[in-house]
């Protein structure tokens, strides 16, 4: 598909926890645990403790992201941009190494991780209060995010939406987001795909939310939404090409 849709963009969607390493376990000892059989840590919360401490070697933690690069790039896929599972990289030491791994292997773009809280009133939503505490209260790490990235020439966009309300995304909660997008590039996380066998196989909370959002994605209700709100579609390589 990659190769046969030249504008579309595809990311490197980095691992560091939740998931098994390209490397060997002797080879990157900081970010994995004999608990699980030299996999990463199970969970974000172990994980941020440990960044926070300064626990996480940067030269692991750039030799594995740029193993998962160099993997996506043998199977022939250009990759356009860098991401992470549970949004690892908001910790600046993370950053810090994946930026250096995304240049040695010719990448310029990642995901800015960070956006605008104000635009999801989710009052009605019980289920997604506890999410918008905990993204709140990571916010304080966005200069930061902003600062590393242009000091290292990187391209990113001013933000993403759509991370409150991963695996609740609904027709009415995706009108409210492109209605109240504000001025400026953003990002629309999601996870639209099918709850088929090869996912049975994953380890993830998002099955039957996937081919919900694979619905309201291709819609022609969407497409008329995303007009109607003079709302442009790009691709990373868009945003890296405009960018030159």
């Amino acid at each position: 598909m990659s190769q046969s849709t030249l504008r579309l963009g595809v990311g490197c969607h980095v691992v560091l926890v939740d998931g098994t390493p390209v490397l060997s376990a002797t080879e990157i000892s900081s970010l994995v645990t004999r608990a699980n059989g030299g996999s990463f840590r199970d969970g974000l919360t172990a994980f941020a403790l440990r960044a926070l401490r300064h626990q996480l070697d940067p030269e692991e933690i750039e030799a594995e992201a740029t193993a998962q690069i160099r993997k996506l790039c043998a199977a022939g896929i250009a990759v356009t941009h860098l991401d992470t599972h549970k949004h690892t990289h908001i910790f600046p030491r993370v950053l810090e190494s994946l930026v250096r791994a995304a240049k040695n292997c010719g990448i310029r773009a990642i995901r800015n991780p960070f956006g605008p809280l104000g635009m999801m009133k989710v009052v009605d939503r019980p289920a997604l209060w506890m999410r918008w505490v905990k993204v709140a209260a990571l916010q304080g790490l966005a200069e930061k995010f902003r600062d590393l990235v242009k000091s290292a020439g990187m391209v990113t966009p001013d933000g993403t939406v759509g991370i409150i309300s991963t695996g609740a995304l609904d027709e009415r909660l995706f009108r409210l987001i492109i209605e109240r997008l504000p001025e400026g590039t953003w990002e629309l996380v999601c996870h639209p795909g099918y709850n088929d066998a090869d996912l049975l196989g994953v380890r993830t909370r998002l099955r039957d939310s996937r081919e919900r959002e694979l619905r309201i994605l291709t819609s022609g209700s969407s497409r008329d939404l995303i007009a109607r709100c003079g709302v442009e579609l790009i691709s990373y390589r868009d945003l890296v090409s405009v960018s030159q």
